[in-house]
């Protein structure tokens, strides 16, 4: 098929044209002022949630806790309990992206079936939602909030406490939920310095 001259000369106009270098990975886009990330922390007996606003100078803490279960529940109830009460949080604060803890390893079978099922709970409530949903590795969070991959738990509460101002330090779970949404807005905003993981 013949084409024109002036076709030509747009067509040249166009390959010449320079293709903007990616500001970030593939699938991450980078965070937005104001932007709400949800932090999930699973665990059958006591899911951690906590919820930022991003912006500058930093990020701010808008609520978290701990959705906890007695030992003498049925592990239906408890997940019953950790959907609905995850349910109720979105429809408070309807955060946009949700940061959930990467799967990691467990040396007892029984253990990982079971917090598999509270991490399913809390990602089908998630997905339900519409969030995108992005994982990380326990390591790597610690290492995005404490700079050491192997930090203890109080250190990251602590940290958690520092970059959010929070007037006392959470509770363990909540910490670690706060400290995964935490990692998920350095990542957006820093251009992937963190792993995370499309969910």
């Amino acid at each position: 098929m013949a084409i024109t001259p002036k076709q030509f000369e747009e067509m040249q106009r166009r390959m010449a044209r320079p293709k903007p270098a990616p500001a970030f990975k593939a699938g991450i886009r980078p965070t937005a002022a104001g932007e709400i990330i949800i932090g999930i922390d699973p665990s059958l007996r006591g899911t951690g949630w906590g919820v930022i606003r991003t912006g500058k100078p930093q990020a701010q803490a808008l609520d978290y806790g701990t959705i906890s279960c007695p030992a003498g529940w049925e592990r239906s109830r408890c997940l019953a309990r950790i959907s609905l009460t995850l349910r109720d949080v979105l429809v408070k604060h309807h955060p946009e992206v949700c940061a959930i803890e990467g799967l990691f390893y467990a040396q007892n079978l029984q253990t990982a079936l079971i917090m598999g099922e509270a991490r399913g709970a809390a990602l089908a409530v998630l997905a339900e939602a519409g969030l995108e949903i992005f994982e990380i590795a326990p390591r790597k969070v610690k290492q995005a909030i404490v700079g050491y991959g192997a930090a203890q738990k109080s250190a990251v509460a602590k940290m958690v406490q520092r970059e959010l101002r929070l007037t006392e330090t959470p509770g363990a779970d909540a910490a670690d939920a706060l400290a995964l949404a935490l990692a998920c807005s350095h990542e957006r905003g820093r251009f992937g310095l963190v792993t995370a993981k499309r969910v």
